[in-house]
């Protein structure tokens, strides 16, 4: 396995880790077995990178990654997310960064993790009503005391990353990105660079459209969110599906699957990249992984560039209210 540095303070990771979202929520039924055999599999296959949240599930994801992970818990680095708030039965109630309610986020993920330390602890939405600098101090008094040993942030503008980061080093910014999102190509990558910070892609394979296994948004089952997503969309969808069919060429002429060559496509954009491709499943894994293989030509990066170029995509990525909670 490849790995890759995220930020200076000495975090190397897996060249590509795994989300872990998905088996917990967002796209539809879980199989709590299969997806505990897909976390051993990344294990084996040299996987070093879990990505988790507190609010997956809510608060059931981290347990089903803190309880796999447990018997190899010094081989991984585990991430996970604070600062989307929800009640037990899934109400949302709103973004917060107040520092009393990080420490407590901490110990209670500390606690269904199962282990004594966070390593890579992320701000998971930027609350525009507590100064960034606030959290990130009581996020730093995490770090001296031993409960978490880097730092990141999630969705931030490239000025709120900078301010976060001369509070407490910042180690890595997670933020949604592939060829069908590029947002982070406004500022973002340029600042975490400036600055030595590792960037880590979410949903790089699109939320699935990317993978070429997507047809009809009749595939979408109960308790999918992409059955509300404007970006999946009946109208967007067809759209959508036009681009991803000539990707498909592209790649069957490479001798590669759509999402390996969607996944060479981020990894291809700097050695400070690590995507977290999530999945719940072991074949999607090892096909994910094979992407590290991919090698893309100058003029493979042209063609491709001219069939997904900057906004190919139809359709916002979430809806109003949650695109305002993003980029802050």
């Amino acid at each position: 396995m490849q790995t890759r540095a995220l930020g200076s303070q000495g975090l190397v990771v897996s060249a590509i880790g795994l989300g872990c979202m998905g088996m917990s929520q967002s796209y539809g039924e879980g199989d709590e077995a299969e997806s505990r055999a897909t976390i051993e599999h990344a294990l084996d296959l040299g996987i070093t990178l879990f990505d988790t949240a507190d609010v997956y599930g809510p608060f059931t994801n981290e347990v089903l990654v803190g309880q796999t992970l447990s018997a190899r818990r010094d081989e991984v680095v585990i991430a996970t997310k604070f600062g989307n708030e929800r009640a037990a039965d899934r109400t949302w109630l709103g973004v917060n960064g107040r520092p009393e309610y990080v420490r407590a986020c901490c110990d209670a993920s500390l606690g269904r993790l199962g282990t004594d330390r966070i390593d890579l602890y992320y701000q998971h939405r930027v609350d525009p009503s507590v100064p960034v600098e606030e959290t990130f101090g009581a996020l730093g008094e995490l770090v001296a005391a031993g409960k978490v040993r880097y730092l990141g942030i999630s969705e931030a503008a490239p000025d709120t990353i900078a301010r976060a980061h001369a509070t407490h080093p910042v180690s890595a910014v997670q933020s949604e990105y592939s060829l069908f999102t590029r947002d982070p190509e406004d500022g973002v990558l340029d600042r975490t660079r400036e600055l030595g910070i590792g960037f880590v892609p979410f949903s790089p394979l699109g939320r699935g459209m990317l993978s070429g296994a997507l047809t009809s948004v009749e595939q979408f089952r109960p308790g999918d969110f992409r059955r509300h997503s404007p970006r999946f969309s009946e109208k967007n969808f067809e759209a959508n599906l036009a681009t991803v069919r000539r990707l498909s060429e592209l790649a069957r002429d490479k001798g590669v699957t759509p999402a390996q060559l969607a996944l060479a496509w981020v990894l291809d954009r700097g050695i400070d990249i690590v995507p977290i491709p999530g999945t719940k499943r072991r074949s999607y894994l090892e096909e994910n992984v094979g992407a590290l293989d991919v090698e893309l030509s100058d003029e493979d990066r042209a063609v491709i560039e001219d069939v997904a170029p900057r906004g190919v995509a139809a359709g916002d990525r979430y809806g109003p209210e949650q695109m305002a909670r993003v980029n802050l």
